[in-house]
């Protein structure tokens, strides 16, 4: 007879077993009654728990107030109505005291200015440029008085309580640069040397400090490497043309530092075109580009100065019309409207800035925005701190100051969102090509050491102005 003995699992013997479809396992009859018996009792604990649950759930429901949550939160309703109690008076004693130092502040200042007019009676000289730094003194004096915006309410809208904080507003980092610049690269006059520029329009910076430059009617971008004497030619060496290896007076330049591709706004060929080593890629036909931008998700800005309007293209998708993201509503003056737009910046959240050239304004177009904001200029032609004359290169930094080359005023100012007027950070000492002139100022950009570089164009050179620490 065959063998059908096998080994029980509790006593491990060779027995006729009978099998458990539960646990799969096999059982000799006496094992097996065992077995049956454990998963009885599981089953008896199994019925008391459930009936323990039950009488707790039934008696929550008939006295819901005792619930352990309710308690918590009559706790949190206390301790919330303190602490909100606290904060009022904490906030009240901040206020009142940063009003005082405020004060304070103004008051030495005006101290300060007032011995300086008493100076200056006293002596008995003075001209039109002293008198003018005393009203322009005053004239910042009375707006930190009539302004004071260093205070302000934030409330959390989202917290079930509307928290309430004060914010103390840091003033802008109003930083300063040494009037004489250093010229880094070009300045040896009009020429296609490679020690020469001839009409620099577009200057991009990398990371270790090495200057691109869209040298424009030489018809090539040039790079010079950090302290070099003269740059090399990176793209467009074969004069001007249509041909892929060739360029026709490119205006702005920038590069993609993972991929160290130079992207360029071929001008002249009314395209966008991409260098990789030495080989070339059109990205965009058919476009009256002059200037590009890039934002921190690959995407990219080109304007269209004839169509008075900016677009955007998804990195790597460029058969198609991309997006118009500001303008498009022809020319004119109105808050939806461009009038020869020129260069672009795109900050972290997708806000472009437009250089409103024809217009001598620079609007400010948020993410899905169907119309811009003025936040540097608008108030006509002009030399005066309200003023822009033909604003072209153009930069915002983590403080949301906006920086312009004012090309009529060869100079570059600073702006502050909500301001009403700009001050002179560079030149404004006249058209000339001293070390603290400029001469149609087009670009700008900055390097990791915030020093800042200017393409002075008519002057075929760029220019560093170092921060003054």
């Amino acid at each position: 007879m065959a063998n059908n003995k096998t080994l029980c699992f509790i006593c491990n013997e060779e027995k006729i077993t009978y099998p458990c479809k539960g646990c799969l396992k096999e059982f000799c009859l006496m094992d097996l009654t065992e077995h049956r018996q454990i998963l009885n009792n599981e089953l008896h604990l199994i019925i008391n728990e459930y009936n323990e649950f039950k009488q707790t759930m039934d008696e929550q429901k008939q006295n819901p107030q005792n619930d352990s949550l309710i308690k918590q939160i009559d706790q949190w309703e206390i301790k919330s109505i303190e602490i909100i109690q606290q904060k009022a008076q904490e906030y009240r004693e901040i206020i009142i005291e940063s009003s005082q130092t405020c004060i304070n502040d103004i008051e030495m200042k005006l101290n300060d200015l007032s011995e300086q007019i008493k100076q200056f009676q006293k002596e008995n000289e003075f001209n039109e440029i002293n008198l003018n730094y005393l009203r322009n003194q005053l004239m910042k004096i009375a707006q930190e008085l009539n302004n004071p915006s260093k205070i302000s309410i934030q409330q959390d809208s989202q917290s079930l309580i509307n928290d309430i904080s004060v914010i103390l507003l840091k003033k802008p980092k109003w930083d300063k640069w040494k009037q004489n610049a250093i010229t880094v690269a070009g300045g040896n006059g009009e020429g296609q040397q490679l020690n020469q520029l001839n009409g620099p329009l577009g200057v991009f910076i990398d990371t270790k400090k090495n200057i691109f430059i869209a040298d424009h009617y030489n018809h090539r971008i040039v790079e010079w490497k950090h302290n070099a004497k003269e740059g090399q030619i990176i793209a467009g060496a074969n004069g001007q043309g249509h041909r892929m290896d060739q360029l026709d007076r490119p205006t702005d330049v920038i590069v993609d530092q993972q991929s160290r591709s130079t992207i360029i706004a071929d001008f002249g060929n009314r395209r966008v075109i991409q260098w990789l080593n030495q080989n070339q890629q059109i990205l965009i036909h058919n476009i009256d580009c002059s200037r590009l931008a890039m934002d921190k998700h690959g995407f990219l800005y080109v304007n269209d100065y004839k169509k008075n309007e900016v677009r955007r293209w998804k990195m790597g998708e460029y058969n198609n019309d991309g997006i118009v993201v500001a303008g498009g509503n022809g020319n004119g003056n109105q808050l939806n409207q461009l009038n020869n737009p020129t260069y672009i910046f795109v900050d972290g959240d997708q806000s472009i800035y437009v250089t409103d050239r024809d217009n001598d304004r620079v609007m400010k177009w948020r993410k899905g925005a169907e119309e811009g904001i003025v936040v540097a200029g608008g108030n006509g032609k002009g030399g005066n701190l309200n003023q822009l004359s033909l604003p072209t290169g153009m930069f915002v930094d983590d403080l949301g100051q906006i920086y312009v080359t004012d090309v009529g005023n060869d100079r570059v100012t600073r702006w502050c969102e909500g301001k009403e007027e700009g001050e002179i950070v560079v030149g404004g000492n006249g058209e000339g090509n001293q070390s603290n002139q400029l001469n149609g100022p087009m670009d700008l950009s900055f390097d990791d050491e915030e020093n800042l570089y200017v393409a002075d164009y008519f002057n075929h050179r760029i220019e560093k102005y170092e921060l003054i620490l």
